[in-house]
């Protein structure tokens, strides 16, 4: 198994060397020249939103035609540093090289006139919650770009790393909105110019600050991000899961957002030296492997629906084992995802598809969402494999 993951990664590192870590992005549909040349149409939501899902689920590509152009997404750049750091012992040089260029890249497309640090996605997106404005920092990719600094600094020792990092913490602190509920505990916002509380966003956030916590000893940081943990875990349903939110139009289950909520809150716990929310962990880790992945190997999507089998989920089940130390006792559950993920949704060019849905699939290489993902997740895959073989 290990021999089929290696010419994978490899295969798939290969691919994304050729592209430069550049591509399209499921959410890139705003950025169409001919979309945005329509006279009306492009400054009203509802045009927006089915714009968006529409190029997001065809099975075929239209970008070429509709002049949406790759571009670096700062969040996928992140995955590649994050992912490259933790092969960095066993890859050394080119390891290394490639974390220098990519750390320079994602540091030229930081978002400038906030209190700290900050990242946005390159391109304009709807959702049913807000409109985002290109690069208009957010918590989920501030936070991914941050972690991937971070990464970056404990491989390389560069400081200039750490130091644009723990400046993330500000953006966090000052700049994001705050939800508090009845106990007096809260959730971050998704970006300065909204107030939605989403559940994996915040913990996001709240593991950041725990970890930059280990390197500034700021009691603030570990106070702020506990109570934005128990504020999730406030709402955590009897079986362990979570909905996305608590808004009415986000009550879906999902397959990688419940690994998120759970790779924070035991990091969070790691870097807090705080097993408060060891149960709340505890239930959700056994929900998760129970309901999400089958015999045969497939990611469902959502805990009442198999599809659509998204890339997303077998590259977070890696992330999620690997981080939480669970991942030599899940090891039968992960090989049998990977194996059918490697035979079923990678391409003979190296890429990963996006989606397989009941009866299609949609093969679009998008360089942030699967191959980042995977190429992060694999590269777990890969250090746990060598660090359980040297344990042996």
């Amino acid at each position: 198994m290990k021999d089929s993951v290696l010419n994978s990664f490899n295969s798939l590192e290969q691919y994304c060397k050729k592209e430069d870590f550049k591509g399209w992005d499921p959410y890139d549909g705003l950025t169409s020249k001919i979309f945005n040349a329509l006279p009306i149409l492009p400054n009203k939501r509802i045009s927006r939103l089915i714009w968006i899902q529409l190029i997001k689920k065809l099975p075929f590509n239209l970008r070429g035609i509709l002049r949406i152009e790759k571009g670096y997404n700062p969040k996928g750049l992140a995955l590649f540093i994050s992912g490259y750091s933790k092969i960095s012992q066993s890859r050394n040089s080119d390891a290394i090289q490639q974390i220098n260029r990519l750390c320079e890249k994602v540091i030229e497309l930081q978002t400038q006139g906030f209190s700290g640090s900050c990242w946005g996605y390159n391109f304009d997106w709807e959702s049913r919650a807000f409109f985002q404005k290109k690069f208009t920092p957010t918590i989920v990719v501030t936070t991914y770009v941050s972690n991937a600094l971070l990464d970056a600094y404990e491989a390389t020792k560069n400081k200039d790393y750490l130091n644009l990092a723990i400046s993330s913490k500000d953006f966090i602190i000052k700049d994001l909105k705050r939800t508090y509920n009845d106990n007096g505990n809260l959730a971050f916002s998704y970006s300065p110019f909204d107030s939605t509380s989403v559940f994996n966003a915040s913990l996001l956030g709240a593991k950041l600050l725990s970890r930059i916590y280990t390197y500034t000893n700021e009691k603030e940081l570990i106070s702020l991000a506990k109570k934005a943990v128990a504020y999730c875990c406030d709402y955590q349903n009897a079986d362990g899961s979570w909905f996305y939110s608590p808004l009415p139009f986000h009550q879906w289950i999902d397959n990688f957002h419940t690994g998120f909520n759970l790779e924070c809150i035991y990091e969070y716990g790691l870097f807090a030296k705080d097993d408060s929310f060891e149960k709340n962990f505890n239930d959700g880790m056994s929900y998760y492997l129970k309901t999400f992945f089958d015999k045969e190997g497939r990611s469902k999507y959502y805990n009442n629906s198999l599809y659509p089998i998204d890339i997303h989920s077998p590259s977070q089940l890696i992330i999620t084992l690997a981080k939480t130390n669970l991942f030599a006792k899940n090891r039968k559950l992960i090989d049998r995802v990977v194996n059918w993920t490697i035979e079923n949704m990678q391409s003979p060019k190296g890429y990963f598809y996006f989606q397989k849905r009941k009866f299609y699939a949609n093969k679009i290489p998008f360089m942030r969402w699967s191959e980042g993902w995977m190429f992060y997740g694999l590269a777990h895959y890969l250090q746990n494999t060598l660090e359980g073989e040297k344990a042996a």
